[in-house]
Formats: C-alpha cells, structure tokens, sequence
C-alpha cells in the first residue's frame, strides 16, 4: 500500500535573518548589510516509495487556497512521472 503514496511537503530556506544564522568570519565592528530585500524562498516538493516528484517554488503567502492549486498543478503530473496509481484524496 505505501508503494503507491505520493506525500507532499514544503520547507522554507532563508539566507538572512534569525533561521539562518551561519558561523562566519568578520573584522571586529563591522555590521552585515542585506540588500535587496530578505533572500527567503518557500519550495513544496512530494515524494513517494518511487522518488521524489515536482520541485515547485511558492510565491506569496501560503493560504489553503493555494496550497490546492499548486497541489493539482504538479500532483498527477508528479504521480504519472512516478508510474503511481492515480486515486487522490483532498
């Protein structure tokens, strides 16, 4: 049964800020500078038994309106990629 379940899930990376703080060297008294904005991404992926599915970048504030979108945007087509049953639930 679990060799024919497509499981999706996000992460958000980001570069700067309080989540990703990384150990580096600097001259004592000088202040890092972010240009350009904050340099977050949100991703949603699904994976299964088989593999992994479609990589799909989210842009905007995540609602569940979306997250259904996005979810049958790339869910079949990630379920044929993977040679799975197709019967979805929501």
């Amino acid at each position: 049964m679990r060799n024919k379940i497509l499981w999706p899930a996000e992460t958000m990376i980001e570069l700067f800020g309080l989540k990703a703080k990384r150990p580096i060297w600097r001259k004592p008294g000088t202040i890092p500078k972010v240009k350009h904005g904050g340099g977050r991404i949100m991703l949603l992926v699904c994976f299964s038994v088989a593999g992994t599915g479609r990589l799909v970048r989210i842009e905007g504030k995540m609602n569940g309106a979306k997250y259904t979108e996005i979810l049958d945007e790339n869910l079949l087509q990630s379920s044929q990629d993977l040679r799975l049953e197709q019967r979805f639930t929501f």
